[in-house]
């Protein structure tokens, strides 16, 4: 009884201070990041950088719902036009209705927040069904080699990933391969000076290849549990971008049994159905393995990680949602969704 007291007046008070514990799963998430006044946790980040996104998306589908009395085939029309806009792509959108379609026929759309909660789940298992962490442990030296255009922060994720890695007690090696644009090699070494870790690097113009097989020799002559390989992005020259890549690949694998161990595409998703468009280039190309999305915060089309995510069945390891370290995350697709609905 005495504690039942205590319980009662403690939430008294907290509602008097507006300090209450939220009830619902969001607020206990925002609430434990809170933490003692520091900067807001990453939920709360990742849920700010959707906010464009969630007007595009959520706030379109509320206005389409407002006043609905009944959910029905003309309404699942225009919800498909809104998935569209709003770069969830045609594939995935298509798969998508059907599955509301089938959820209409056995009369589980009764409102339009039935409808809301029947998306929010059917987006959630697409995302979770390709869904799949990188397991850096399955090789030692574990070779990763970095594709993606130029201009999609993939030298910037690059040297997050090493900062992580390192952080986690890993000796990390990285590879300046990249040695086509002016600055590249220079920006891979200020990375990889931030985050306490070496980088194997030749003059510009080198032959790529050539970097590769010296960072391979150096990885496992230091004993590097991780090899992260940095590549060109130059895609008007796309041929000789692709032949590159694949002497890059077949040099790693003479080197280290297995290598590359993951092709890990990074896609700036800011830039929509162009995103996909890279994806299916480097998919047939590269042998892709996993993606990482930046540039979330701040975009009205991060829907494109489910476009991307459904049509290629890559898992997303990483997205970004800022410029600092911590940014950089794994992909939680239960994460995702809460902060985008």
């Amino acid at each position: 009884m005495a504690e039942e007291k205590k319980g009662f007046f403690r939430s008294l008070v907290g509602r008097i201070t507006g300090d209450e514990a939220p009830a619902d799963e969001e607020g206990r998430v925002a609430a434990a990041e809170k933490g003692n006044g520091a900067k807001p946790g990453f939920f709360e980040r990742l849920k700010k950088g959707l906010g464009k996104t969630h007007e595009n998306l959520i706030g379109k589908i509320d206005s389409l719902l407002l006043g609905r009395k009944k959910i029905d085939a003309d309404t699942l029309e225009e919800l498909e036009e809104i998935l569209i806009m709003a770069d969830i792509g045609v594939a995935a959108t298509g798969e998508l209705i059907r599955s509301l379609e089938q959820r209409l026929k056995r009369n589980e759309l009764g409102d339009g927040e039935a409808l809301k909660k029947a998306l929010k789940e059917e987006m959630l298992a697409r995302l979770e069904r390709n869904a799949s962490s990188l397991d850096t442990t399955a090789a030692s030296p574990f070779v990763i080699m970095v594709i993606g255009v130029n201009g999609v922060g993939k030298t910037t994720t690059i040297g997050k990933l090493a900062s992580k890695f390192s952080a986690e007690g890993k000796k990390v090696l990285l590879v300046a391969g990249d040695t086509f644009r002016a600055a590249a090699v220079e920006q891979l070494e200020i990375w990889g000076q931030r985050a306490g870790v070496e980088v194997i690097r030749h003059k510009q113009g080198a032959d790529p290849a050539a970097v590769v097989f010296d960072g391979c020799k150096a990885a496992v002559a230091r004993g590097a549990d991780i090899l992260i390989v940095d590549t060109a992005g130059r895609l008007h020259t796309k041929v000789n971008l692709m032949e590159e890549l694949k002497k890059m690949r077949r040099v790693m694998g003479r080197e280290i049994a297995g290598a590359p161990h993951e092709t890990l595409l990074i896609l700036d998703a800011a830039t929509g159905q162009n995103a996909v468009s890279q994806a299916k280039l480097f998919y047939e190309a590269a042998s892709v393995t996993g993606l990482a999305l930046t540039k979330l915060d701040g975009t009205a089309k991060g829907g494109i990680v489910v476009a991307i995510s459904s049509e290629f069945g890559i898992p997303v390891r990483y997205i970004g949602v800022g410029e600092s370290m911590e940014d950089l995350r794994e992909f939680e697709a239960d994460q995702f969704i809460q902060a985008l609905f």
